[in-house]
C-alpha cells in the first residue's frame, strides 16, 4: 500500500502542459504556510518596534508566498511539491518552538 502511495506520488507527470491539482493546492496552502511561518520568525527575530517588524514581516509574506508556491507548482512530481512543503515548514515550526 505504502509502495504504490509512493510510486504514485514519485512518478513525474506525463504532461508538462498539466500542471494538476494536488500540486496548485500544495502550492497555494503550502506556500501559504510556509510564508506565514516565516513571518512570525522574521517578526520574533527582529529587535526592532512591533509597529516597523509587523510591516517588514507583511511585505515579507506576500513576496514570500508568490515565490514559494510558484517554485512548488514547477515541480516535476507530486512528491517533489509535497516535500518542498513539508521540510521548511517543519524547520520552522521546530525554530518557532525553541524560540518561543
Amino acid at each position: 500500500m505504502f509502495k504504490q502511495i509512493y510510486t504514485s506520488l514519485a512518478t513525474p507527470e506525463q504532461s508538462g502542459k498539466k500542471i494538476g491539482l494536488f500540486r496548485i493546492i500544495t502550492a497555494i496552502f503550502g506556500g501559504l504556510l510556509v510564508a506565514y511561518l516565516g513571518m512570525t520568525l522574521l517578526a520574533l527575530l527582529l529587535p526592532l518596534e512591533v509597529k516597523q517588524s509587523a510591516i517588514i514581516s507583511i511585505m515579507f509574506n506576500t513576496f514570500v508566498w508568490a515565490i514559494y508556491a510558484t517554485w512548488i507548482v514547477l515541480s516535476h512530481s507530486k512528491l517533489s511539491a509535497l516535500l518542498k512543503f513539508l521540510i521548511p515548514c517543519t524547520i520552522f515550526c521546530i525554530a518557532l518552538y525553541f524560540l518561543y
